[in-house]
């Protein structure tokens, strides 16, 4: 990946609003956070209303939708960071994981939070795929530009 110190210190600023995101919402007392996933889960149910009343386990699957989707953001933002370091491909994710095994430690200290095996590999997975989507967004434009230039 092309390194500009342009580049450079936006990638680094992404990856730093990235991780602030994520831990300010792990040092979110669980009332707090628990009331942004009610009100996410009842946009839902608004959006994709089937005339069903009952709670069928959507704040289940928002909150850990919402943690696969902040943790692929990091993992794009570390493989851009690391791809421009020349560094590969395992170390942004040795990185992102160790980011939610900090996110989990956080949140033994917040009210009404516990940490959780379960979303260290929800938000493992979620590096991993920001590292395969960036790879591949990659290669495809390396590709391309080749291409269009023979």
């Amino acid at each position: 990946m092309i390194r500009t110190q342009k580049r450079m210190r936006l990638c680094v600023t992404l990856t730093a609003c990235c991780l602030a995101f994520i831990w300010g919402n792990s040092l979110m007392p669980g009332s707090v956070s628990g009331a942004i996933s009610e009100f996410f889960e009842r946009l839902l149910q608004c959006l994709f209303e089937q005339g069903e009343s009952e709670s069928s386990g959507l704040g289940f699957l928002v909150r850990k939708m919402a943690h696969f989707t902040e943790f692929t953001m990091l993992g794009l933002c570390l493989c851009w960071l690391f791809g421009m370091l020349g560094k590969g491909r395992l170390l942004p994710f040795l990185c992102g994981a160790a980011a939610a095994c900090v996110d989990e430690t956080i949140q033994l200290f917040v009210p009404d939070r516990g940490p959780s095996v379960r979303d260290v590999c929800i938000d493992s997975s979620g590096v991993l795929l920001g590292v395969i989507l960036l790879t591949l967004g990659h290669h495809y434009c390396c590709k391309k530009r080749t291409l269009e230039e023979t």
